[in-house]
């Protein structure tokens, strides 16, 4: 993932520390029930495409850029999945350590042609749900969640 320029600056006092971020995580399907996927630079697995906003975009809004700019395809967010404080930190190549509050958002693609956009991603494609390459958890659970047409999902809230 392509580091933003406020967490560049944040880094320079802060070092490697952990830093507790936002992040948005997208399933993208398109007219044909497909998800896009990307294959990762950083770990080169097929992921779910997701980022960090930046210091006042809205989390739908800062979905939408992600995924436009990491795989040249626009989508309009249709409903909050998930929304996930992530059980464990992520260590960096460089040894900058995050943990992320994960806002998931399931998307409807509306134009573009799925394509490898950045240095961010190796391949990028569409994906039958019976059909999908090895996929983390993380991944996995958000893609079934958003296949679904309930409610938006928090997941650690007693609904009791």
């Amino acid at each position: 993932m392509a580091t933003p320029e406020f967490i560049r600056t944040l880094r320079e006092s802060a070092g490697h520390q952990l830093l507790y971020l936002p992040g948005v995580s997208a399933v993208v399907f398109d007219d044909e029930g497909r998800v896009l996927l990307g294959r990762r630079t950083d770990t080169g697995r097929w992921a779910i495409i997701g980022g960090i906003p930046e210091p006042g975009e809205q989390p739908a809004a800062a979905v939408a850029r992600e995924v436009h700019e990491e795989t040249a395809v626009t989508c309009v967010p249709e409903r909050v999945v998930l929304v996930q404080a992530l059980p464990e930190p992520v260590t960096y190549p460089s040894g900058d350590i995050c943990q992320f509050m994960d806002v998931c958002f399931r998307c409807r693609a509306v134009s573009g042609e799925a394509r490898v956009n950045d240095e961010e991603s190796l391949e990028v494609g569409w994906f039958s749900l019976d059909a999908l390459p090895d996929l983390e958890e993380f991944a996995v659970s958000r893609i079934k969640m958003a296949a679904g047409d309930g409610p938006a999902w928090f997941e650690g809230i007693d609904a009791a």
